[in-house]
């Protein structure tokens, strides 16, 4: 990767956790005297304020605190793209009933494991298209949409910043990511060259960076070439095999301001208890 790009990268995971750490304190100081506020409303469980203050800080601000930093990992992807990507929005199209209908064939298979999963299950679909689609058109929300110019190719991701996906949604998954495919090709059905790739993506693996992901629920719905986890998502985000290397480098020196948001905030709410 050139220096440029490397600093860039570097200044926008910098820019977005310092971000996240002043929003973070920003917060809790406007809730210190709120009773309805997070940490406030954990104190009144006496069944977990009697483990300690210590246990009590934490049980009431992880949940909260997981969910607004997926957030930030989601946005922060997007970000990067957009030094090797053109980044999009949501996709506005039409998805026709035959293609529905495939989608549930697939997904019917994959459940009965009467076949495993495989791109041409959905790529090699092809339906003759009427002539008025307006009762067809949706808009569909998408976590990362990234088009690459140079080689015509349009990347659709969902992205499970938490690292997890419950196996009860993975069907659901599967058929949200399939929904967008045929609402982005039938956007595109007059370009010819335009090629569809969709990803199920997440910001770290769950098992260990370099192991085996064995989410085996996960795998009954996507081919190992829909799959981006960890560092792979990095490294696609930052279109270089180092990605995800110098984002969590720079990310372990930004979080020390996060840190000191965490104890900021612990001695706010429990300077008597810890």
């Amino acid at each position: 990767m050139d220096k440029q790009k490397k600093e860039a990268i570097e200044f926008l995971v910098d820019s977005s956790i310092r971000n996240f750490s002043e929003s973070l304190l920003s917060r809790y100081q406007k809730e210190l005297d709120c009773e309805t506020g997070v940490i406030n409303m954990k104190k009144n469980n006496c069944f977990i304020a009697e483990l300690g203050g210590e246990f009590m800080f934490y049980s009431a601000f992880v949940r909260s605190f997981d969910s607004s930093f997926g957030n930030i990992l989601e946005a922060l992807g997007n970000d990067i793209a957009k030094l090797s990507y053109e980044v999009k929005g949501n996709i506005t199209s039409f998805i026709l009933p035959d293609q529905t209908q495939r989608i549930a064939s697939v997904l019917d298979n994959y459940v009965s494991r009467t076949s495993t999963p495989e791109i041409q299950h959905y790529s090699d679909f092809n339906v003759i298209y009427p002539k008025n689609t307006a009762s067809y058109e949706r808009t569909h929300v998408t976590d990362n949409y990234f088009f690459n110019p140079e080689k015509n190719e349009h990347y659709i991701i969902e992205l499970k910043a938490s690292g997890d996906l419950d196996n009860k949604k993975a069907r659901a998954e599967k058929s949200a990511l399939l929904e967008e495919y045929f609402l982005l090709k039938n956007l595109l059905k007059n370009d010819k060259t335009a090629k569809i790739k969709i990803y199920f993506a997440t910001a770290y693996n769950k098992f260990g960076e370099g192991n085996e992901w064995k989410q085996e629920r996960i795998r009954q719905f996507f081919a190992d070439d829909e799959l981006l986890i960890g560092k792979d998502y990095w490294d696609f985000v930052c279109d270089d095999n180092d990605g995800f290397n110098i984002i969590f480098e720079q990310y372990q020196r930004s979080a020390e301001k996060v840190k000191t948001s965490l104890s900021k905030i612990k001695e706010m709410y429990f300077k008597n208890d810890i």
